[in-house]
């Protein structure tokens, strides 16, 4: 049976839009803000300079004005200023008193979002950077980015281990969920693929929705990491032959291999379902694929295989079981069996 990955629904969030202004333009709009409330309160202790009381002096200058002010907009004064009307006392305390609260929060979030914030996430991206080793890039968290996700956490892979990238900020939000690292950039370009430490990865799975932007991914991808392995989804079968020139070690057509399961039903129910089963990590048996160990050398398929050799893959060349060639292993070979799951090897976790 095929697996589906399956998300927690949750109640929909603010309608929201990612704001057009710049880090320099919000940053100006709040020191107007602070200036604005400043000059209010000063224009007002001015008018109503008759009721405060200079305790040094005992008369009120602009300058004393300016002081006063930024003493109660910021701390609740020395005294050495003081409102003796009714009415400047209620403004400071109904007015000033607000507003103070308020320019904390203004300073407090700004020194957040621009200083404490960007220094937080730059310094916990360099440490999931020092970490990212034999990681799994996924670049597309769309049904087929998920479904992979998905049937990689069920095999073991652990999800600290898979990096998914993605523009979609409700995606990386499942994403994260499941516990992968994920990072809302454009995997078209060369800086974000260095960001996630692709030649370092174990391999890169691409299903970006469209099959000219996962061929540009996969450009991309394979001339930073020429020997790192990349699996491309591609919808249209005359865009296979791009994706595989654009440096894809294995290139996946869902419509394809939805025909081919349509195909083998109409044989028989059972080959459908051993299909999908051998595809999928609920299954009772796997496909593996891996490079045979030293001792395995001189070996045959069928004696080297944990379960049962189908393939051998030699030099770019496939070999069958029932072939010459499966009758001695040389180095370098790799092959395909069929593996019981209880025998399946897991993946370690970190």
């Amino acid at each position: 049976m095929q697996r589906r990955l399956r998300v927690m629904s949750s109640p929909p969030g603010l309608l929201r839009q990612k704001s057009s202004l710049g880090v320099g333009a919000q940053l100006l709009i709040r020191v107007g803000l602070l200036l604005f409330l400043l000059a209010f309160i000063v224009l007002v202790h001015w008018i109503e300079r008759d009721s405060f009381r200079d305790n040094l002096d005992g008369e009120m200058s602009f300058a004393d004005i300016i002081y006063f002010t930024m003493i109660s907009a910021t701390t609740t004064g020395y005294g050495d200023i003081v409102p003796v009307t009714e009415r400047a006392r209620l403004f400071d305390a109904l007015i000033v008193t607000p507003v103070r609260i308020f320019l904390l929060l203004i300073l407090a979030g700004t020194a957040y979002t621009f200083v404490i914030k960007r220094s937080w996430n730059k310094w916990v991206m360099k440490r999931l950077q020092e970490r990212l080793n034999g990681h799994t890039i996924v670049a597309g968290f769309g049904n087929s980015g998920s479904e992979a996700v998905g049937e990689l956490i069920q095999r073991g892979f652990d999800p600290r281990r898979i990096v998914v990238l993605d523009q979609d900020e409700k995606a990386l939000e499942r994403a994260e969920a499941l516990g992968c690292a994920v990072m809302q950039a454009d995997a078209t370009r060369d800086a974000t693929m260095e960001s996630v430490q692709v030649t370092q990865a174990r391999s890169v799975i691409i299903s970006a929705g469209r099959d000219d932007t996962s061929i540009l991914i996969c450009l991309t991808a394979r001339h930073l990491a020429p020997h790192v392995p990349i699996s491309v989804v591609v919808r249209a079968g005359d865009n296979e032959f791009p994706a595989k020139a654009a440096g894809a070690t294995t290139v996946i057509n869902p419509v394809s291999f939805s025909g081919l399961l349509l195909a083998g039903s109409t044989e028989g129910a059972g080959i459908a379902d051993y299909m999908a089963d051998l595809a999928s990590a609920s299954g009772r048996v796997r496909l593996h694929e891996r490079e045979i160990e030293a001792f395995e050398v001189g070996k045959s398929l069928k004696d080297a295989a944990v379960g049962m050799g189908l393939r051998v893959l030699r030099n770019g060349e496939s070999i069958g079981w029932w072939e010459g060639g499966a009758a001695e292993l040389v180095a370098g070979d790799r092959i395909i069996e069929i593996i019981p799951d209880h025998l399946f090897p897991r993946i370690p976790r970190i």
